[in-house]
């Protein structure tokens, strides 16, 4: 928890005057009982309407500074509670950045995003509930207790006894609950886990016809939740019966011994009645304690979920170097390079081997789950390699900063990302400061100009998330041309034109060939005519180089390049 309270330290001024202000509040109603008693011992017994007149003044005057303090306490701890959380949730957002793709895959996207908006939440609300009242509650206890010793001894006695057995059992369900509150936030993963896979999937589920195991799979999730918060739930409830049934019990005494009193003229009515108000004050306070309790119990249990995420360290080292793309005639190097995705995992690249000159195209094919995308992943350092070197330009990558690595890439993943916002937004993450000229260029080249120039607005047109306004092939079109953007010295293809049909995909490679000048390409494809003019290509399967060279070399002696090509061109077509 340290980790996550450390983003209070900037506003300490608010977490302790909130505090302050409320016990100030709560000594104020401290003294009601005692005003009460006067009013009744003197005003009432003796029909004194002027003491009765000065009496209810002060109370009025004790509600309205008690008003005041509850007021400026509230502001203190809500203004330290909302600063909290949003420098937790900027900070917490800005470390995930920093993550490996093998850590996010290790989280997961879903609990990480239910640990930056629930969680935080959470935590928001037992901050804000501890400075209100962490301090308040006992003080009023503890205090109505010192007070009650100063109406009556041996009527205080029973506060003495009472006050340490509540303490007792809210102890005892603090440590019992907090632990069920962590399994209550990882089974409420599951179910946010569930709800986007089925959100975002909703076709695929549809084309199947698989809405109803898609709904009873939520309504089991959602009913182990449900399961666990009511156990939790149930137990954290014992809280305030139990409080009531003391506090209860420990009034009846009070009654039966403040009459025994009266009746021998130790006590009198007014002091009776002051001790029943202590004890209700400290039914009242225990109460809101126990409500505090149960948040604060959440709150840690929050707290200590998010803290799991700030303590991990990337496992990604960044470098200091700057890349020279001069320094080398070689723009990529892979000297025997495996990776595990998972320390005791099997390797999904083994021994890989390779240099590719400045400039040129290199074709990646092979099977589904060769290895493909894996390896293109090792260039921008999206996964660092577990043995052997990724050379960039002569240097290893691990020796560049990973903003200037990433700078001299472009980029365009298998599933086409597009954001909410105008296609010229969308564009210009690669080059903010990007002409229309510009613009217009790299939508030649990506063979999007024309679709573009179809549209309400053409560059000014607005994409809904995740381009749902958008087709496949429309969409992958957008993304090469945001790569292109950055006028990369390396540009990486992965499987991004599979939406586009051949002639379409033919008019862009040969637009990117044309305009490449000293770019280097990666172009990874299941189609052997889209890598079959490539200055070298790599042929994998299973994890392993199986062959490399040039389309006619393959051809003629690699049986898995072959393959591969002949399922797509018979022989009789290519004869």
């Amino acid at each position: 928890m340290k980790s996550v309270l450390r983003y209070l330290k900037d506003y300490k001024k608010e977490s302790i005057l909130a505090p302050l202000f409320k016990m100030l509040e709560a000594s104020f109603e401290l003294i009601v009982p005692l005003v009460m008693a006067s009013i009744i011992d003197v005003g009432i017994k003796n029909s004194d309407r002027v003491h009765i007149v000065k009496m209810s003044a002060v109370l009025v005057l004790l509600g309205a500074v008690g008003l005041c303090a509850a007021i400026t306490a509230q502001y203190f701890a809500a203004k330290a509670a909302t600063g909290f959380s949003a420098k937790l949730r900027h900070a917490l957002f800005e470390h995930i950045q920093d993550f490996s793709f093998s850590q996010i895959d290790l989280f997961g996207t879903d609990t990480l995003i239910n640990r930056m908006t629930s969680d935080i939440n959470d935590v928001q609300g037992g901050v804000n509930m501890f400075l209100r009242l962490f301090m308040r509650s006992p003080f009023v206890v503890f205090g109505a207790m010192i007070m009650a010793f100063t109406v009556d001894v041996k009527a205080a006695f029973i506060f003495v006894v009472t006050i340490p057995l509540l303490s007792i059992v809210v102890f005892f369900i603090l440590l019992w609950t907090i632990p069920l509150y962590k399994d209550v936030q990882n089974k409420l993963d599951k179910v946010m886990t569930s709800t986007r896979e089925n959100l975002t999937g909703v076709r695929v589920i549809r084309a199947f016809n698989r809405e109803e195991s898609e709904k009873n799979l939520f309504k089991d999730r959602n009913q182990t939740l449900d399961r666990a918060q009511q156990y939790v739930g149930a137990i954290s409830g014992v809280m305030n019966p139990l409080t009531y049934l003391m506090i209860n019990v420990a009034t009846v005494i009070l009654i039966y011994t403040g009459a025994v009193r009266i009746d021998i003229g130790i006590l009198t009515q007014g002091q009776v009645i002051a001790l029943l108000n202590y004890m209700s004050q400290i039914l009242i306070e225990l109460i809101k304690l126990a409500n505090l309790i149960i948040q604060i119990t959440k709150a840690i249990a929050c707290g200590n979920r998010i803290a799991t995420v700030l303590e991990t360290r990337t496992d990604m080292v960044d470098g200091t170097q700057k890349i020279n793309v001069e320094n080398s005639e070689l723009a990529v190097e892979f000297d025997n390079v495996s990776l595990l995705y998972e320390k005791d995992g099997e390797a999904v690249l083994e021994n890989m081997s390779f240099s590719v000159k400045k400039g040129q195209t290199v074709g990646i094919i092979g099977g589904t789950g060769s290895g493909k995308t894996s390896l293109i992943s090792l260039i921008p350092r999206f996964y660092d390699a577990t043995s052997g070197q990724v050379r960039l330009f002569g240097q290893d990558v691990k020796q560049y900063s990973i903003e200037d690595l990433r700078s001299h890439i472009g980029i365009v993943l298998q599933k086409a990302e597009l954001f909410k916002g105008t296609i010229a937004d969308n564009l210009k993450w690669g080059d903010e400061n990007a002409s229309i000229d510009e613009i217009n260029k790299a939508l030649d080249i990506s063979q999007a100009r024309e679709f573009v120039e179809q549209k309400n607005g053409k560059t000014d047109f607005m994409i809904e998330q995740n381009g749902r306004n958008l087709s496949g092939g429309q969409k992958q079109r957008l993304t090469i041309a945001r790569a292109l953007m950055k006028k990369p010295d390396i540009l990486i293809l992965d499987d991004s034109a599979s939406a586009l049909d051949f002639a379409t995909d033919a008019k862009l490679r040969m637009a990117i060939a044309e305009n490449a000048g000293n770019m280097t390409t990666f172009i990874v494809s299941q189609r052997a005519a889209s890598v079959q003019n490539a200055d070298l290509i790599l042929v994998l399967d299973e994890g392993k180089i199986a062959g490399m060279g040039t389309h006619d070399k393959l051809l003629e002696d690699n049986e898995v390049y072959q393959e591969i090509y002949y399922s797509q061109f018979p022989k009789e077509d290519v004869m």
